[in-house]
């Protein structure tokens, strides 16, 4: 399993709202490509860019939904808005 689960901090509701990326946290194996392709597949979205990094030993990863889509859609069908 790549998504483990959605981060729900302050500033990742903020990204959500003003710069269209959803926060999730994944497996530390797996690369950029893999997870744009679970996101794509799971929400029905189509994704811009993922960014990872490293954060008390848990790989997060930022994903940047591309225009068209709203990551505030996905926030509400997790229940995170």
């Amino acid at each position: 399993m790549i998504i483990q689960y959605p981060l729900t901090t302050e500033k990742s509701v903020k990204m959500i709202e003003s710069e269209n990326k959803i926060t999730f946290i994944v497996d530390r194996r797996s690369s950029k490509q893999e997870i744009k392709k679970v996101v794509e597949k799971e929400f029905n979205v189509k994704v811009e860019s993922v960014n990872t990094e490293i954060k008390q030993n848990k790989k997060v990863a930022f994903v940047k939904l591309k225009k068209e889509f709203k990551a505030m859609d996905i926030a509400t069908k997790l229940g995170l808005m």
